[in-house]
């Protein structure tokens, strides 16, 4: 499995409420979020890692340096107006074959998304796995219409009624996904979510994947909740 990390923001509202590190080295007790991820996916079965960080973020492209990996690290270094966009760049580093993307400051379950890679490992018939959770904790979240077999039908802005998941912001797709990533970008297209909904309208086959919980680090609060998340999984 390739896997990628967008770590391109800015995490401005960190810095507002003095957090003193880049969002991607926020320690999650003791452990920098982004290593987190990474030392999750070296676990399950990672044969390449991408990760896109700004051009401001001097600090952690030196941290990602340093690190000394049993795969490949591709780095890229570029400030983007959207996640879309950091995705389309860190794309081309991509090899053939099914890969997984999440933003650097998702924070989930090590053995749900160890489930959930098998799981897309051995599908043979969807173009994409796409993580989602009934915990609703995002500010703006993205709320997802399936199907009784669990196929996503809908990516939507406002809930509806007998909504059950939201989007977990992980995200494991084929190459036909890449394809539309680049249709998105010749016609203007912007933010993920409107990606999302281009899958769809494409007609690629997205099945949704149910976690537990899913947690973002966007407020200073945040850390806490995310660190106390941390160890009741592992508890």
């Amino acid at each position: 499995m390739n896997y990628a990390i967008i770590a391109a923001g800015e995490g401005s509202r960190l810095v507002q409420e003095g957090v003193k590190y880049p969002k991607p080295l926020v320690r999650l007790n003791g452990v920098p979020m982004i290593k987190r991820l990474i030392d999750i996916f070296i676990r399950c079965n990672a044969e390449s890692i991408s990760i896109i960080v700004n051009e401001q973020m001097t600090q952690v492209s030196e941290y990602l340096r340093s690190l000394s990996l049993p795969v490949p690290l591709n780095l890229v270094i570029k400030s983007t107006p959207s996640s879309m966009h950091s995705f389309y760049e860190v794309s081309r580093n991509f090899s053939s074959g099914k890969f997984c993307l999440t933003t650097v400051d998702t924070i989930f379950r090590e053995d749900e998304f160890a489930r959930y890679i098998k799981a897309f490992e051995e599908n043979d018939s969807a173009d994409g796995f796409m993580a989602v959770t009934s915990f609703i904790d995002d500010e703006k979240p993205l709320y997802i219409n399936v199907d009784p077999d669990m196929n996503i039908r809908q990516f939507l802005d406002r809930p509806f009624d007998g909504v059950r998941y939201i989007s977990g912001g992980i995200y494991g797709l084929t190459a036909p996904a890449l394809d539309v990533l680049s249709q998105c970008m010749n016609n203007g297209v912007s933010r993920m979510r409107n990606y999302q909904r281009a899958l769809v309208d494409a007609g690629l086959n997205l099945v949704a994947w149910p976690f537990d919980k899913i947690v973002d680090v966007d407020h200073a609060d945040d850390i806490a909740t995310a660190q106390d998340f941390i160890n009741q999984s592992n508890s």
